[in-house]
């Protein structure tokens, strides 16, 4: 099963009337090309979809029509698609909370042929969700909010920028995307810029009520080595001084720059939080990185300004959460190294609400102008991260990684084994203090609603 689901700033019933038009589901779902009602919309009726696959011709011509096997009027609709040996089950419930209402969507293949499937079709069915929720919500509003941000999101092409993207939109905010290549998949402004200079792009920055959320740098998966240090420093100190020179004298009302707790390298028993000084010099490939980022930042003109410290980020498409699921999966979930390393973590719906408190549109949440530690208040060492893992994976024990191991593996990964063997105990003072709650608070309940 992969289950998503989202808030967006509408009633039940406007989302309802998209989504119950069915032959419109390719225009918020990208995985599907075609579709054609055979009968009125209602329990039982037949509909001809087509998805984006490369044998489409075979389902278009041998498929039965997939059938409406729930339909509880703005409240949840399903649609089952009988495969070989299996089904198929594409199903959304709509939940009215205040302010608007929570879709949840789940797909869902079974039966013998179900893994084959879910490979071919659920998941990418359900990939990028969040993004085709903000489709279903821009055509069934928009969604506006009463003060609406324009939110200029640098690096918004990535896995965390489109799930902010997404979310805003979803909340009654425009958004633009900073990209050095512009992608047809995403259904928001987007413009062009070398991530280097400023340029043609700066006029982005002239609308009213701006905001600025800077995600831009190359991944951080990558060998320690001095050239791909350099190139990690300068794709992000690059980009975030040539947003600061851009935005000088544009007014700016929020500005959200993302940093990382690997700032303190590897902080062993060390309690982190917003005061703990810096290790001079530190890991170069963490602090020598993430300093140099924070430092050119400092100056941007802006009303507000929060340097977001983010923990590791678990979320379906997080590579880190997918690393550390496949190598439990395939039974080699042990601890790595003595396993007593700290392993600091949010849930990605927290980070985006620490987001949106940077933003200031966080109900209830009043941050100062600083640094703010995205993380959720229970760090856990790596030994009992992994066996968390084997438990919602439902795998045995499995023996450690020692150490001189996991290097080599590194080195056949083009990866840094110091990702896996340093750590940091690092918390937030500054978000309880101004009103913030977290969602998910402890591991367990994370990894179950990720991965149960």
């Amino acid at each position: 099963m992969h289950r998503s689901s989202g808030f967006i700033a509408l009633p039940a019933r406007s989302l309802w009337d998209v989504l119950v038009d069915l032959e419109r589901l390719p225009q918020w779902q990208p995985f599907v090309t075609s579709a054609a009602l055979r009968d009125p919309v209602a329990l039982g009726a037949r509909v001809d979809w087509v998805p984006d696959l490369r044998a489409a011709w075979v389902h278009r011509r041998f498929a039965e029509p997939a059938r409406v096997t729930e339909f509880a009027p703005e409240r949840a609709l399903a649609l089952t698609q009988e495969e070989p040996a299996g089904t198929t089950v594409l199903r959304w419930v709509l939940h009215p909370v205040e302010g608007g209402t929570v879709v949840e969507q789940t797909v869902t293949s079974d039966g013998p042929s179900g893994p084959f499937f879910d490979r071919l079709v659920a998941r990418r069915f359900a990939a990028d969700a969040d993004t085709s929720l903000a489709r279903l919500a821009m055509l069934a509003g928009p969604p506006r909010a009463a003060e609406p941000l324009h939110v200029v999101i640098a690096g918004g092409t990535g896995a965390l920028g489109r799930r902010v993207a997404a979310d805003l939109v979803r909340r009654g905010h425009d958004v633009t995307i900073l990209t050095r290549s512009i992608r047809d998949d995403l259904p928001y402004p987007q413009v062009a810029w070398d991530g280097r200079t400023v340029g043609a792009w700066e006029a982005v920055l002239d609308a009213p009520n701006t905001a600025v959320i800077n995600l831009a740098g190359k991944l951080v998966d990558c060998r320690p080595t001095a050239v791909n240090v350099a190139a990690l420093t300068a794709s992000r100190v690059d980009a975030t001084r040539a947003l600061v020179a851009a935005a000088r004298g544009k007014g700016v009302r929020r500005w959200v720059q993302a940093s990382t707790t690997a700032i303190w390298s590897d902080a062993g028993e060390l309690w982190c939080t917003e005061d703990t000084p810096l290790p001079d010099p530190g890991l170069p490939q963490m602090t020598g990185v993430a300093r140099p980022w924070e430092e050119s930042a400092a100056d941007a003109e802006t009303d507000h300004l929060t340097v977001l410290r983010t923990s590791i980020v678990l979320d379906t498409d997080s590579p880190a959460l997918a690393k550390m699921v496949g190598v439990t999966r395939a039974f080699l979930g042990g601890r790595l190294g003595d396993g007593r390393q700290w392993f600091s973590w949010i849930r990605r719906d927290d980070w985006l609400a620490v987001v949106r408190a940077g933003l200031g549109i966080e109900p209830g949440v009043d941050l100062s102008d600083g640094v703010v530690v995205a993380a959720a208040p229970h760090p856990v060492r790596n030994a009992d991260l992994m066996g968390a893992l084997r438990r919602h994976l439902h795998r045995p024990p499995a023996p450690p990684t020692p150490a001189p191991v996991l290097a080599l593996g590194a080195i056949a990964m083009r990866s840094d084994p110091a990702l896996g063997l340093t750590g940091r105990h690092a918390t937030s003072t500054v978000l309880p203090a101004a009103g913030f709650a977290f969602a998910h608070p402890d591991l367990d309940g994370a990894l179950a609603d990720l991965l149960d």
